[in-house]
């Protein structure tokens, strides 16, 4: 437990402190592999759609772990991809709030059940949404997913430890809007965690494992 709480304090830390504010669009720029097409330019020059995930940390027996959602396979956007739970922000709302709006009605996790600590870096995915990542600790030690499968086929955690490492985290290629895009992917579990939810995962390591503390 002494261990646990000392990560949950270093990341509380590590979200609190100050970091140079990065432009998405110029993100989303670096990424891409040779020429850009007209289409994801049009994407670039437009502005993004807003939406939040929630990269919730729950506290096991075994140590820290990091909530995953498979989607299902009938939705419009990002079919069948493993995601953190998340989607739009309505109109009035802060990501936060939308954040966890989205994690009760994919999993069923109580809004209230959640100790929201901080934020990365918004990015834009080759789709067009802006998107803000939350971070929060579920409060809930035995809290168990219920996914509807409306949204989710499927809810598994990652160990924290997995999370943050870095030789974890692969690189790769895939083709969106013509354009040749690097993504970062992890594999665990016999699943491919890649595109915008790795792009999180490798925000999150670049906030937490600049010092040694860990």
């Amino acid at each position: 437990m002494e261990s646990k709480v000392k990560t949950l304090d270093v990341i509380r830390r590590r979200l609190a402190a100050p970091r140079p504010s990065r432009d998405p669009r110029a993100r989303l720029l670096g990424n891409i592999d040779g020429p850009i097409s007209p289409a994801l330019r049009e994407i670039l020059e437009r502005p993004g759609r807003p939406a939040s995930v929630l990269l919730a940390l729950l506290e096991r027996p075994s140590g820290l772990t990091v909530l995953f959602t498979e989607r299902a396979a009938h939705l419009k956007d990002h079919a069948g991809q493993i995601s953190l739970p998340g989607g739009r922000i309505a109109a009035g709302e802060t990501p936060a709030e939308a954040a966890l709006r989205e994690a009760h009605e994919e999993v069923g996790l109580p809004p209230a059940a959640v100790e929201v600590i901080g934020s990365l870096d918004e990015f834009l995915t080759g789709t067009g949404f802006a998107v803000m990542p939350v971070i929060g600790i579920v409060t809930q030690s035995d809290f168990v997913a219920r996914p509807d499968p409306r949204e989710v086929a499927g809810v598994f955690e990652v160990p924290l430890g997995v999370i943050l490492d870095r030789s974890a985290l692969g690189v790769g290629y895939f083709e969106r809007h013509g354009s040749r895009l690097l993504t970062y992917e992890l594999l665990y579990g016999g699943r491919r965690i890649w595109g915008a939810t790795a792009a999180v995962l490798r925000n999150f390591q670049d906030v937490l494992l600049d010092e040694s503390e860990l």
